[in-house]
């Protein structure tokens, strides 16, 4: 059966013990550090080829988007936090329920009020897709974000309820 039909997945995760919380808070800490030295460095690494290499992007076009594609590759992995991480809101409120009900509300609300808002030729379209993480609804499952994310129009996508719960904005469908 896939994880996306399994009503089991979907319930709140385990309520981890708080001597592991702390440990992993600590090695957070330790860390984030070294994660943003390392993404600054990778980031000064890719401006200076970009600049020693500036001629050569204005005859090739691959080039650049090649760049483009591994400076992509390199940053984007830099700049998330491994699954291991503990912020200090996890740490303090581990195992707290209307603590997690107000942050998904909160993170769902923030996604369709983006979603929802009203379109604009100059600009950007409004996102149709988000994924909410498991960070925002480990002490509620991904069960309560379905409903309070259905409650404002959305629609669930195929997802792994263990690492994110994707979403579509139902309204995008409609095309005015």
């Amino acid at each position: 059966m896939d994880v996306y039909e399994d009503p089991a997945t979907w319930a709140p995760e385990r309520v981890r013990p708080k001597g592991q919380l702390v440990v992993r808070f600590v090695l957070t800490v330790l860390y984030t550090p070294v994660q943003i030295v390392m993404w600054i460095a990778a980031l000064a690494v890719f401006l200076a080829v970009g600049l020693v290499t500036e001629i050569i992007t204005i005859f090739s076009t691959s080039y650049e988007q090649g760049l483009f594609k591994a400076m992509d590759r390199v940053l984007d992995p830099l700049s998330k936090w491994p699954s291991w991480c503990v912020s200090w809101p996890e740490l303090r409120h581990e195992g707290d329920t209307a603590y997690y009900r107000a942050r998904v509300e909160k993170a769902v609300g923030r996604w369709t009020a983006k979603a929802s808002a009203p379109r604009d030729s100059k600009k950007t379209r409004p996102p149709v897709e988000c994924a909410i993480p498991l960070r925002d609804y480990r002490g509620v499952g991904g069960g309560y974000v379905a409903q309070v994310a259905l409650a404002q129009g959305w629609e669930l996508r195929p997802t792994d309820v263990r690492k994110e719960v994707r979403l579509w904005w139902t309204a995008a469908s409609h095309i005015d």
